[in-house]
């Protein structure tokens, strides 16, 4: 069948008919270079998908490269109706080799250089679920409590908790054919169960939890919910991401050196880092003990604030045995930024926060905490110290099971001597105490990362450059051991679009609903 023939496509001018095709040609051969020519080169341009909307030539060029082609397919119907002179709408039904069928609309107009697509919104294939996002999922996979405080709110847990029936994937293929069934559900787990969430399904993490950009070697990288084209953010790429995406209202995550906090600044969402051994890490595989922290993402503070209340209260947990102090109550309404923070961060960011401080009606003092990489290095021996020590063992026995990135932070960590980690845990004492001081009166409050999250096509240095830099501002926190939450409060521009940058406040240990309260009342403001 030729052009003409399909149907609708008699009704077509024949200029815009082989431009038409000529742009199909160029999208099933995935030249990026002829794709580009035929979007409208305009920053009023727009192209949409499931993943959200691009607005711009060049973030639609930016997202583009990373796309990699579609699956063979052919036209088989085209509906056109015009707009105006030298404006049409077209749209084209597609079927796919494959099996299933996709619809895609494009507003069109004439130029001098001939007809350019100004507007464009595509429906692809239908999924049954991503597996970059998802190791398997169910509706749901586990039912809660059918009544409680968080009934009709479904679950994805990272793949590092037991659940029972299930092994652990860790985001490895080769970990997860060797390893047994979990025995009993983690109490992490098994708590939100109890409240009545439900269970949607297991979702992925970077390898062994060890990154915070949120790609996987073996997997895929998830989408980003809130930046079609960016890195999700890791390590708990997978539930930020089906969070985001609306396949579950709360994402069950760890933070060790930021991993609650970096994904959900990038994706626009709320993540609660809680005091360290607050919540029992049973059923967990660690990576490094000594920092290795439970907690929360959702999209709303209150959802957030539902979760903590009942996940850290003796009603709703059937673990946790600590007494939470100013929890109780409120935290005081004053706040310090920490000086070295605002000279790490990037300009869009500096200038959106230091906005952000002018509207929030509230005492602000800034403070020196010393070098932010006067906390990170100490903080890596002793993570990769303990990292090594939890998978030495089994990485010698698989040794090409990782993907480059993390299976280079491996043999950094096998090199960690017994004197380097002793010689960190002694630099890290007086960090922490300093901090603890710090937040005797008042919250810590920061941009959660430098800036907005890299874009996919980033290449390897961009993204390690990006990793220092976030890990030097995230360290602090978990070398203390103290709870922080990521508010979605800045916007900053990237190169895809207007971008998410959380809002960090840090407070003393055990005060983690009290600082929900106070993320929400800060938000309440904005």
């Amino acid at each position: 069948m030729t052009a003409r023939e399909i149907p609708g496509a008699a009704d077509v001018p024949a200029d815009l008919l082989e431009a038409l095709f000529a742009y199909e040609a160029a999208i099933l051969a995935d030249d990026l270079d002829e794709l580009d020519r035929w979007f409208l080169d305009s920053p009023a341009t727009l192209r949409g998908d499931d993943a959200g909307l691009l607005v711009g030539h060049d973030a639609i060029s930016a997202f583009r490269g990373l796309r990699g082609g579609v699956a063979d397919r052919v036209i088989e119907r085209i509906e056109y109706r015009p707009l105006g002179d030298g404006i049409a709408l077209v749209v084209s039904v597609s079927r796919f080799t494959i099996g299933g069928r996709g619809l895609q609309t494009q507003v069109w107009q004439r130029t001098a250089d001939g007809w350019r697509i100004t507007a464009a919104h595509v429906s692809g294939r239908p999924q049954p679920f991503n597996r970059a996002m998802w190791r398997t999922v169910g509706d749901p996979l586990f039912q809660g409590a059918w009544q409680g405080p968080l009934a009709g709110l479904t679950v994805a847990v990272k793949d590092l908790f037991a659940i029972k029936g299930y092994r652990i994937g860790a985001g490895n293929p080769t970990y997860v054919d060797s390893v047994a069934p979990e025995p009993r559900t983690a109490p992490a787990v098994a708590d939100l169960l109890r409240g009545g969430a439900s269970l949607r399904g297991i979702a992925r993490t970077d390898e062994f939890a060890y990154s915070i950009a949120g790609d996987n070697a073996h997997y895929g990288t998830p989408p980003n919910g809130a930046l079609p084209g960016a890195l999700p953010g890791g390590s708990s790429s997978g539930p930020a991401s089906a969070v985001a995406t609306g396949q579950a209202d709360i994402g069950l995550a760890t933070d060790t050196a930021g991993s609650i906090r970096v994904p959900a600044s990038y994706q626009g969402l709320w993540g609660l880092r809680t005091t360290h051994n607050l919540v029992p890490r049973a059923g967990l595989l660690p990576l490094a003990q000594s920092f290795d922290t439970i907690g929360w993402i959702t999209r709303d503070g209150e959802t957030l604030q539902r979760v903590a209340e009942w996940c850290l209260s003796y009603d709703g947990s059937a673990s946790t045995e600590r007494v939470f102090g100013a929890s109780s109550g409120d935290l005081p309404w004053e706040f310090r930024v920490p000086t070295e923070v605002l000279d790490a961060v990037e300009p869009d960011t500096r200038a959106a926060f230091e906005e952000f401080l002018d509207t929030l009606g509230a005492p602000v003092q800034r403070v020196p905490i010393g070098a932010l990489v006067g906390y990170q290095e100490p903080f890596r021996v002793v993570q990769a110290a303990e990292a090594w020590r939890n998978n030495g063992d089994w990485i010698r026995e698989h040794p090409d099971a990782l993907g480059p990135a993390v299976a280079a932070r491996f043999r950094d960590a096998a090199r960690v001597t017994a004197d380097d980690e002793r010689a960190a845990r002694a630099a890290l004492e007086p960090l922490k105490a300093r901090l603890d001081d710090i937040l005797g009166g008042a919250q810590l409050i920061l941009p959660t990362v430098p800036g907005p999250a890299p874009m996919r096509t980033s290449d390897g240095a961009q993204v390690d450059a990006t990793r220092a830099a976030t890990l030097r501002m995230t360290t602090p926190a978990a070398v203390a051991g103290v709870p922080a939450v990521s508010i979605p409060l800045l916007t900053v521009p990237s190169p895809l679009g207007p971008a998410p940058v959380g809002v960090c406040v840090i407070a003393r240990a055990e005060t983690d609903i009290a600082l929900v309260r106070q993320a929400r009342r800060i938000a309440s403001l904005i």
